[in-house]
């Protein structure tokens, strides 16, 4: 599994194929092959390779529709889309299975029905993170939101006056124990907002399917993170 997930990287080692992976991972959506060639700079018959590579190593998905929007008859063949692969890949050397551990971590607080203070740990992680931003930044001030939060893998887009967030770096966690990760995540989000002196500006539960439970929005938080899940419920 390891040696997999290793050689899946090493598809990435081409900049080329890192630039297109990185663009197709962020629309979010099928993205055809002119669209991936005119953003990274490429011809055509390049991105196609490239894409194709990244396909076999597993990053990336293949499909085909048609992107006019016409259907019938002249509206033309399907043409090759590509989308960021469900699976998730993850290498360390040596081999360190931290996944494991924090399923066991989760369904304890589960067991021993300690969700308050999992909320209240990760709010101060939160703060945590946004004081290490701030002291990565030669001003001494702390940085700005959607710039931490792409830090921290969430991959964040604004979308109708909201700050939402592509990715969940917590997916498989979420997966097993879905409330108390899900508001374990929206903690960790508003501690981020405290520590990094954000005003008029909230972290909610509004999950979409294949993205982040939380997004940010104007406003301030009117209840816990476990409440907030319970309600949402």
């Amino acid at each position: 599994m390891v040696s997999d997930d290793l050689e899946s990287m090493s598809a990435l080692g081409d900049p080329v194929r890192r630039a297109l992976y990185r663009f197709v991972s962020e629309r979010g959506r099928d993205v055809g092959r002119n669209e991936a060639a005119e953003a990274v700079g490429i011809q055509r018959t390049l991105a196609a390779f490239h894409l194709d590579k990244l396909v076999e190593a597993g990053l990336l998905e293949a499909g085909f529709r048609r992107l006019t929007g016409r259907t019938g008859p002249g509206s033309g063949r399907p043409a090759k889309v590509y989308r960021r692969a469900r699976e998730e890949r993850s290498v360390s050397l040596p081999p360190r299975d931290y996944r494991t551990l924090a399923l066991v971590l989760a369904e304890t607080v589960d067991l021993l029905g300690g969700e308050e203070k999992a909320e209240e740990a990760a709010r101060r992680a939160g703060e945590r993170l946004a004081s290490i931003a701030a002291s990565g930044d030669a001003s001494g001030e702390a940085g700005d939101l959607v710039e931490v939060l792409r830090e921290r893998g969430y991959e964040p887009y604004e979308e109708e006056g909201r700050i939402r967030l592509r990715n969940c770096p917590f997916h498989v966690l979420a997966e097993t124990h879905p409330v108390l990760v899900c508001s374990m995540n929206l903690a960790l989000c508003r501690g981020l907002l405290a520590g990094l002196g954000e005003t008029g500006i909230t972290a909610m539960l509004d999950p979409r399917p294949e993205e982040c439970c939380v997004a940010f929005g104007p406003g301030a938080p009117s209840q816990s993170a476990s409440s907030s899940k319970n309600n949402e419920d």
